[in-house]
């Protein structure tokens, strides 16, 4: 009778203590995940029916989001302009982007405590997030993107901060609850943010790693003279330029985008080199963000020679976000060092910074000496090759332009470049889908937005 008892009472400490372990996991480890899931519009209502969420502004202080005790309904500001960074809140849809990421600070919940669905009246109002986003220049990516599908992704390489962040075609978070069922079927997709989470080809854009990958091995590279002539025959597959450029040097041939070129030079290196310097890019891994991304692709191993020839020019199985593109050229444009991009400058309560956010190196893309010799190459594309639509009367940009075949329509256009030259204070990214050249149509967009932040931007 007493080992039945002891066995019963064994049995009810284990199933007890299976119980609390399993709520822990719900309440603690799992809750980043569940209370920022668009699927939990409960939680979110219990949340702002109880407490003062916080609201979030711009680069210059200007309101974006905010709520009014009472209401559960969030009210929006330019909210065309900044979904893709803001995402959206709703009691019934649930959250998305920085209304997702930052819920605990926005609510002013203690995490135990909310995840478990106690009254967060008791805590008061919730932080107000302070952006490192300039209206003027994010409502101006928006426009130029406007009607077409694609991203821009605007950086200050010397911090990492985001300046702008759009994608298109996009939603509006103050009418969402009314055109969710036409939002979340659109086959365009437009709850999907292309900046962070859509992948793509890179197309010569990614000539950038590849030219680094070289002049890492053999800063020799850049003495020889190399030989176009309009095409490179491998097994299974054949690299073409538009034209036979014929002799021409290494700056040149960045500046012309030879494919022949850029081509012979990755299978001299091979796959592994040129993937272990897309790795100091940001390929192959996640990044630390203030929202949802997808890692970039740059597959290890040995593909052969024509699939690595493929991804020397940025196609094949070589693919990226806006994002990571951004970030390789605010590294090239900040001496080699890539900082962790971010998106809240500042956290306050009650008009007090409870939190702010430092610049952080998240990798060395290059040493000081090869950015350095990097830097004429990407002006010379500006000045005589494919970016002369990307140049700006009285400035030097340095860039470099993409047109990305895919099998689903016309090229992607692609361009990537900094300003000014010699001393960046912007870094761009830009593609724009199944719309061609990008020194044609990617360019004069990051052409644009450079001359605004410039302006808007101190």
């Amino acid at each position: 009778m007493k080992n039945n008892i002891g066995r019963l009472f064994r049995f009810f400490v284990l199933a007890f203590t299976a119980i609390v372990l399993a709520l822990t996991n719900l309440a603690v480890l799992q809750r980043p995940q569940m209370v920022n899931s668009a699927y939990n519009s409960g939680r979110l209502a219990g949340w702002d029916s109880q407490s003062r969420r916080g609201g979030i502004y711009a680069r210059d202080g200007e309101v974006l989001a905010q709520s009014v005790p009472g209401e559960t309904k969030r009210r929006y500001q330019s909210s065309w302009a900044f979904a893709p960074v803001l995402g959206y809140f709703s009691p019934d849809l649930g959250a998305s982007g920085l209304e997702a990421r930052y819920a605990e600070a926005l609510t002013g919940s203690p995490p135990f405590w909310a995840a478990l669905g106690l009254n967060t009246s008791l805590f008061g109002q919730g932080e107000d997030l302070v952006l490192t986003v300039d209206k003027a220049l994010q409502e101006q990516a928006m426009r130029l993107l406007a009607g077409r599908r694609g991203a821009v992704v605007v950086l200050d390489p010397k911090s990492g901060a985001v300046l702008a962040l759009a994608t298109q075609p996009s939603f509006d978070p103050a009418i969402l609850e009314r055109d969710w069922s036409k939002v979340s079927q659109d086959r365009a997709a437009p709850l999907l943010n292309r900046a962070t989470q859509g992948l793509y080809p890179p197309g010569s854009t990614l000539k950038l790693v590849t030219l680094l990958a070289a002049l890492t091995a053999d800063q020799g590279t850049l003495e020889r003279t190399y030989s176009c002539y309009g095409e490179l025959k491998l097994p299974g597959y054949m690299v073409r330029c538009p034209e036979a450029h014929g002799e021409l040097s290494l700056s040149r041939a960045l500046a012309v985008s030879c494919n022949v070129t850029f081509a012979t030079l990755g299978l001299e290196l091979g796959n592994k080199a040129m993937a272990v310097q897309a790795e100091k890019a940001g390929f192959n891994s996640v990044p630390q963000f203030d929202l949802p991304v997808t890692a970039s692709s740059f597959p290890r191993g040995d593909p052969g020679p024509g699939e690595t020839a493929q991804r020397a020019i940025g196609q094949g199985q070589a693919l990226t976000t806006p994002l990571t593109m951004a970030m390789l050229t605010a590294g090239l444009a900040n001496g080699g060092v890539i900082m962790r991009p971010y998106l809240v400058s500042e956290r306050r309560l009650a008009g007090r910074v409870v939190a702010r956010t430092q610049p952080v190196q998240m990798s060395t893309l290059t040493t000081p000496e090869i950015a350095a010799t990097v830097l004429p190459m990407l002006v010379e594309v500006t000045r005589k090759g494919t970016g002369r639509l990307a140049a700006i009367s009285g400035l030097e940009v340095a860039g470099k332009t993409g047109s990305a075949e895919n099998p689903h329509g016309p090229p992607h256009a692609w361009y990537v470049g900094f300003a000014p030259a010699e001393q960046p204070r912007v870094a761009v990214a830009v593609v724009v889908e199944n719309s061609g050249s990008g020194g044609a149509v990617a360019a004069p967009i990051a052409a644009n937005l450079i001359a605004t932040a410039l302006k808007e931007v101190r």
